[in-house]
């Protein structure tokens, strides 16, 4: 699959893997969807100023709706919409901060936005928004060991391990792996099985594959 994205009026191909079905939300407001896809109590009302809290923001991109989520120090979470897990990555993030959100731009969503604009022309891999990790050192070490991958490469869930002098914790790595909220810039789709295949993602089979060969095309050489 080209790594430019389908063809206008062309719609990607997309596995079913643990994404949920958004046909229920057709028609809602953003605000809305975002309201019926966690408990009550986590958003501000509508009008409220979202102040030093947690922005949240709709990013539009190739590979469908992203949320980012942002205070004024640091990106919490980058994450598609469609994913079956968002809501209570998202009620998580909440409570580890105890802000609510409200739908706001601020400083660090505008600069993610600018950021993944221009990884998704090709232009470059890197991200300079800072980040904030809510998990236990364990988790995120892992984390810290997926920056590590550069573009344009792959690595088992086995080498990973091997990284973070922990070879015997492969289970624990995948764990780690798929409870990510910072989908593309912690690229837990660059983490594949040891016989090469692309195993699970979060966000889909499809946007994997997609990001995997647009990151071999512009950035470097997949290797698997």
């Amino acid at each position: 699959m080209s790594g430019r994205g389908p063809e206008k009026g062309q719609p990607l191909m997309r596995d079913a893997t643990k994404l949920r079905d958004m046909s229920a939300f057709a028609g809602m407001t953003f605000r809305d969807v975002l309201v019926a896809s966690f408990n009550d109590g986590f958003m501000e009302e509508q009008g409220q100023d979202a102040g030093a809290g947690l922005c949240v923001a709709r990013i539009d991109t190739p590979l469908e709706a992203m949320v980012a989520v942002a205070d004024d120090k640091a990106l919490h979470v980058l994450e598609f919409l469609d994913r079956r897990l968002f809501g209570a990555q998202m009620e998580a993030v909440a409570k580890a901060t105890g802000q609510r959100f409200a739908i706001a731009e601020n400083a660090l969503t505008r600069q993610i936005r600018t950021e993944l604009d221009a990884y998704f022309r090709g232009e470059t891999a890197a991200f300079d928004t800072p980040l904030a990790f809510h998990g236990t050192p364990f988790v995120q070490a892992v984390w810290q060991g997926l920056l590590a991958v550069p573009a344009g490469e792959t690595r088992s869930y086995g080498a990973l391990s091997r990284d973070l002098n922990n070879p015997k914790a492969v289970r624990a790595v995948a764990q780690a792996n798929g409870a990510n909220r910072l989908a593309v810039i912690v690229p837990c789709h660059r983490i594949i099985g040891a016989d090469g295949s692309l195993t699970g993602y979060g966000g889909g089979l499809w946007r994997k594959r997609w990001l995997l060969d647009h990151e071999a095309r512009h950035f470097g050489n997949r290797l698997i």
